[in-house]
């Protein structure tokens, strides 16, 4: 059992992530008016949020700028079109994942851009070409993480051998990704651990993102912080991929740090994110995504499914169960 102090006081080198213009992005292809993006700025700069993620620095060759948003790709102009100089506290992300993203081109010196952090993010089996993205976003002048995607389902002596090559690179955070939204808070404290040993080794820092497929997300963060892990992802509204994420106004409201204030986040729910919802953008809790949960397996397919307003619970039940054991 946690002390109670872990839960009644607050550390003040906890950071906490707004993930929605990335995560949430994905359920609208990034089509976020630049009224709401510069909204959301100024809510997280009065709510005391310490990042601000913009979205992906995906690679123009491989994605048609014409089906997406600007968040897609984070160019430096547009951010400034919204953060100018930024003279704030916020500092802001973008997120580099490994295969979709030309970093030697696209993410250019720090001096030269308003991004403070680049999020790399990688699957296992991509570790090497993680680390080489983590050394040119170094040697760039960046803050640097590492998001290791759906550990949900990989073995633990391969994120252990992971680990211990990210601590050997100059990344400042490992992140763990609940992926599928697939693990319970017991578990999240024994990879919290995992993950702490290897930080504690090489003095870097730990980070959760967290999906909601089993109502689980904010459970599992608070789990984390109480557990010693300090960068925590949170959405507005829980706005992100399938069931979404941690709710920030869920978790603004258990820090106990008093520079953090709930009530500019829900002045943006309130005036922006349910109106998403009111237009036909689609994330949050579902059968389908509960499903996928878990299964442990990806939310493509219950994707699918809500995206055709189906409500045959059983019958896709038995569909995911015929896909995993195929």
């Amino acid at each position: 059992m946690k002390e109670l102090s872990k839960l009644l006081n607050y550390r003040s080198d906890v950071r906490v992530v707004d993930a929605t213009l990335r995560d949430g992005g994905l359920v609208n292809n990034f089509y976020f008016t630049e009224e709401f993006i510069r909204a959301l700025y100024l809510a997280n700069i009065k709510a005391g949020v310490d990042y601000m993620e913009f979205g992906y620095k995906a690679d123009k060759e491989m994605f048609d700028v014409n089906k997406f948003g600007a968040c897609k790709f984070c160019d430096d102009d547009f951010i400034r079109t919204i953060v100018g100089d930024n003279n704030t506290d916020l500092k802001i992300a973008v997120m580099a994942d490994v295969g979709r993203c030309n970093y030697k081109n696209d993410i250019h010196d720090r001096t030269e851009s308003p991004v403070d952090l680049i999020r790399v993010a990688t699957y296992l089996h991509q570790i090497p070409t993680a680390v080489d993205m983590i050394e040119d976003a170094k040697s760039k002048g960046y803050e640097v993480s590492c998001n290791i995607m759906a550990i949900s389902n990989a073995q633990e002596s391969d994120v252990k051998v992971a680990l211990d090559i990210l601590g050997q690179s100059p990344v400042d955070v490992f992140y763990i990704v609940d992926s599928f939204g697939s693990l319970y808070p017991e578990q999240i404290a024994r990879i919290s651990d995992m993950y702490l040993d290897f930080a504690a080794k090489y003095n870097k820092k730990v980070g959760i993102h967290a999906h909601n497929n089993q109502q689980l997300a904010f459970a599992n963060t608070i789990e984390a912080v109480g557990d010693g892990v300090d960068w925590l992802d949170a959405t507005y509204a829980s706005m992100g991929r399938g069931a979404g994420n941690c709710a920030m106004e869920l978790l603004l409201g258990f820090l106990k740090n008093p520079k953090y204030q709930v009530a500019p986040i829900l002045k943006i729910i309130e005036e922006y994110t349910h109106k998403f919802k009111a237009e036909g953008v689609k994330w949050g809790y579902d059968i389908p995504y509960l499903l996928t949960g878990q299964y442990n397996t990806h939310p493509r397919p219950a994707i699918q499914f809500v995206k055709e307003d189906r409500q045959d619970y059983y019958k896709f039940s038995n569909e995911l169960y015929d896909i995993i054991n195929s």
